[in-house]
């Protein structure tokens, strides 16, 4: 897979270099010839060059790229970015850096996004994902059909602990894609069975994230 990423700061050369371990083919793009460290990230491609200038994102043959990343620390250049590589390249994925949550709202379809990442709400979603149990935590938005990565420690009263996932009358427009059970990862099938504290991930409508909520949060009736 071919990646572009505009912004070679720390943010884009750790992002680089993640990619380039798992054998993608990488091209980090900045105009400030400061930012030009090849030596740190040797094995990418490198270019000197406006990100949102046609001519730049002609040079980088940006049409040939899978995936556009894009990572300064300008919300404005991000978006200008992220529009470009949509609407003129048609590039089929586009994941784009939030620096300001102000403007987290922008990050949509409408500006070329399909993955907004929010350092701040990310953040924050940590903390309250390892402190909350029972409660709804979104950890990643997707532009795409208005959807969400969720996560839900289940509780110990929970009525759904013990019920097979194949059971579990699920709200619409909502997947359980994964369960984090201690220090297993497992990818749910209908067998398996939701056990008291397992860490529940979904992607769900944000329309549905307080249904899904109720739902597994619903206390047993003991006795």
């Amino acid at each position: 897979m071919r990646v572009a990423i505009a912004g070679a700061g720390a943010v884009g050369r750790s992002i680089a270099g993640e990619l380039l371990e798992n054998g993608h083919e990488v091209l980090l793009i900045d105009k400030a010839p400061t930012a030009i460290s090849v030596e740190r990230v040797p094995q990418a491609e490198w270019l000197l060059a406006d990100a949102c200038e046609i001519t730049s994102l002609d040079e980088a043959a940006l049409q040939r790229c899978n995936v556009v990343i894009a990572a300064t620390g300008d919300d404005k250049v991000n978006l200008v970015v992220s529009l470009l590589a949509k609407t003129e390249y048609g590039v089929p994925r586009v994941v784009a850096r939030v620096n300001n949550p102000k403007n987290e709202w922008l990050f949509n379809e409408a500006w070329g996004v399909d993955v907004a990442v929010s350092t701040p709400r990310l953040m924050s979603a940590l903390v309250e994902e390892a402190v909350s149990v029972g409660d709804l935590v979104r950890l990643l938005r997707f532009s795409h059909g208005d959807a969400n990565l969720v996560e839900l420690t289940l509780p110990e009263e929970s009525a759904l602990a013990g019920t097979q996932v194949g059971d579990v009358e699920w709200p619409e427009d909502t997947s359980l894609v994964t369960i984090i059970r201690g220090t297993r990862v497992l990818t749910p099938s209908k067998e398996d069975s939701l056990e008291a504290g397992d860490e529940l991930l979904f992607v769900a409508a944000q329309a549905r994230e307080e249904q899904l909520e109720d739902l597994l949060s619903v206390r047993r009736e003991d006795g």
